[in-house]
């Protein structure tokens, strides 16, 4: 049996949402909040592995109020309990006073055998929350995982890295981020959907927290980088280029105009 905890990130809906370019920041009022969509990929993988041998997983989430639909979403899809961190002393955390507050809330949990997270969010695009929890944890961690092979004490899964597939091996407890090709998400069903919204959301905040890391560590403040603006690359003055001829001709083509424009 394991006990499994799933970090998941309320984003906006990227389709939908729109840049403040004065400001330099992403208006999150103009779209609707969603559950990150590789972190949904992770919450599949963690119940897979309930699933086969047994445990429990527990999602958890760092955001404001309404980041508990994102949570109540997780409960219908199969997890068994979640927790919202919320406090204003974690507004405007970076990376790493994020993954801090992380493993702050997985210690106060209890510890686990293993923590599954997406590889990235959508709005931040970084990939560092996962390996920097790993290391305020102090567990090993594997990362860009698209299938589970085994997990017998020990977790065995392919990686999928630039230069081919790669099989990796990491004794547990441990932390691993899987990519968009990890299991397809489980559809709710209306059962799961209905307990989910009358479910009560756990809330943890900073008083919550402070036995398990020194409240210097949340949000802004124990933010060692800063966001100072957002830029939209400008779409005019580009023009596309029709390749004519055949598949292998258009590809010569190509390369050969990516060489001579340094790219290559």
């Amino acid at each position: 049996m394991y006990r499994i905890v799933v970090p998941v990130k309320q984003v906006p809906d990227m389709e939908r949402v729109r840049f403040d370019t004065e400001a330099g920041r992403v208006d999150r009022s103009s779209a609707p909040g969603v559950v990150n969509p590789v972190d949904l990929h992770a919450l599949e993988t963690a119940l897979r592995i309930r699933d086969a041998h047994g445990g429990t997983v527990t999602a958890i989430s760092m955001g404001p109020q309404q980041a508990e639909s994102a949570l109540k979403e997780c409960l219908a899809r199969g997890a068994d309990r979640v927790v919202l961190l919320a406090d204003k002393a974690f507004a405007g955390a970076d990376t790493w006073a994020t993954s801090c507050t992380l493993a702050a809330a997985i210690r106060k949990l209890g510890g686990c055998e293993l923590v599954v997270c997406g590889e990235k969010t959508v709005d931040g695009d970084t990939g560092q929350v996962g390996p920097e929890l790993a290391e305020w944890l102090g567990i090993p961690h594997v990362n860009y995982i698209r299938d589970v092979l085994s997990v017998d004490g020990r977790l065995k899964a392919l990686c999928d890295m630039s230069d081919g597939l790669h099989v990796a091996e990491v004794t547990l407890p441990a932390l691993i981020t899987v990519t968009r090709r990890a299991g397809k998400p489980r559809y709710s069903t209306p059962q799961r959907i209905f307990k989910a919204v009358e479910a009560r959301v756990e809330r943890w905040g900073a008083d919550e927290l402070k036995e398990f890391t020194s409240p210097d560590n949340f949000g802004l403040r124990g933010s060692p980088t800063r966001l100072t603006r957002v830029v939209v690359p400008p779409l005019e003055g580009r023009k596309g280029v029709k390749l004519d001829g055949s598949p292998d001709e258009s590809i010569e083509t190509l390369v050969q105009k990516l060489e001579t424009g340094g790219i290559l």
